[in-house]
């Protein structure tokens, strides 16, 4: 593995940083506090190719590859983790799963806009009862010959609201188990599609989470991803990747929540002298430093692998389940340097603490992590 990035990934890097500083910065404190959806911010990012930043050009993505994706994320995420959680939604889950094992009739229809970032997309996997586990399906897709009758719920769904694509998991065949789903991609507005309220949340206020509600939609047999009970296959493969691009997340809040807290203690005194010539805070920015270090190469190994063709299912579930642990310690660790200014919005760090911890619990908990890593390490 080359250490060393290329030209272009480091001007990805930049103009990532860029974007950040100049306009999602302005305003962040304000959209967590009134759970304001970043419109404006997203359709830049879909104008400057972030929203489609690993399709294909033929597909009007931009070509690029896993390690920039993640060198994009932790820039966006230092900032603001409700604007990143949708472009790693939109890149990871949804633009993946279509242009991996979609046709070219959805390639062309759907994946071309949202890989152009002219909508937006959305993963719906989680269910009430269900989470995480694809093989709980409640939600149910009824053939009906040229069409799927599809009834149920989703939760926790990311873009809920702002989403134009929805890529629904479904059960069809229940006495097949995991073999009898399907994936159905849905278009915001087919009649019996409803939008549940959005959640108040602790952390990624800005982002739109929402219940989603299907009854007796019909859903076009075109519209299915794959042959006829693909939909376990599907949504494991593309969480795989799901999850480098949540690993990344939590490895630019460990970092944005770090460079404050560095700062600070250069520029805070305490018993006349700065912070940062105290040997306790010194060791805190000593541990923190270390670990969004590991964090970075794990997740960069489990991007190069991707890049390379080769497995990366436990890679991304170790980059996933260290970073987001480190993301934890180190904003708490950054809120304890800050003190009492610390608990206060105007320093960012309490609101990077809060975004934090959703990164151990999306795209599968620390617990489901250490099951995919430990299922191969036992193989």
């Amino acid at each position: 593995m080359n250490f060393e990035y290329t030209e272009e990934q480091l001007m990805i890097r930049q103009a990532a940083r860029d974007f950040a500083q100049n306009e999602l910065k302005p305003g962040v404190i304000e959209r967590d506090e009134h759970q304001t959806f970043p419109a404006e911010q997203m359709k830049k990012l879909g104008e400057l190719g972030f929203l489609g930043m690993m399709v294909s050009p033929q597909y009007g993505g931009g070509g690029m590859d896993a390690i920039s994706y993640v060198l994009a994320m932790e820039e966006l995420s230092k900032i603001d983790a409700s604007a990143s959680v949708v472009v790693s939604v939109n890149n990871s889950l949804v633009c993946y799963g279509l242009e991996h094992y979609g046709n070219e009739f959805q390639k062309e229809k759907y994946l071309v806009p949202l890989a152009k970032g002219e909508v937006i997309g959305a993963f719906c996997l989680s269910e009430p009862e269900a989470g995480s586990d694809a093989t709980s399906q409640r939600t149910t897709a009824v053939d009906m010959g040229d069409y799927y009758l599809l009834n149920g719920t989703k939760n926790w769904i990311t873009n809920g609201n702002s989403a134009s694509t929805y890529i629904v998991i479904a059960q069809t065949h229940s006495e097949k188990g995991h073999k009898g789903i399907n994936a159905l991609i849905l278009e915001k507005g087919m009649e019996g599609f409803t939008v549940g309220p959005k959640e108040n949340k602790m952390g990624i206020r800005g982002s739109d989470t929402h219940s989603l509600m299907f009854t007796d939609v019909k859903v076009p047999k075109a519209n299915r991803i794959g042959e006829d009970g693909f939909g376990f296959t599907f949504a494991m493969k593309t969480l795989e990747g799901g999850r480098i691009g949540i690993a990344a997340q939590a490895l630019g809040i460990a970092s944005g929540a770090y460079e404050l807290a560095l700062n600070y203690s250069k520029e805070r005194k305490t018993f006349g002298k700065p912070l940062s010539d105290h040997q306790a805070i010194q060791f805190k920015l000593a541990d923190m430093a270390t670990e969004i270090d590991a964090a970075r190469l794990l997740c960069l190994r489990a991007a190069w692998l991707k890049d390379h063709d080769m497995p990366y299912g436990s890679a991304s579930a170790m980059a996933k389940l260290f970073a987001s642990e480190t993301a934890m310690k180190v904003a708490v660790e950054a809120v304890q340097i800050h003190g009492g200014y610390g608990f206060v919005k105007d320093y960012h760090v309490e609101r990077l603490m809060r975004d934090a911890k959703i990164t151990q619990i999306y795209e599968g908990t620390s617990e489901i992590q250490k099951i995919v890593i430990s299922r191969e390490l036992l193989k």
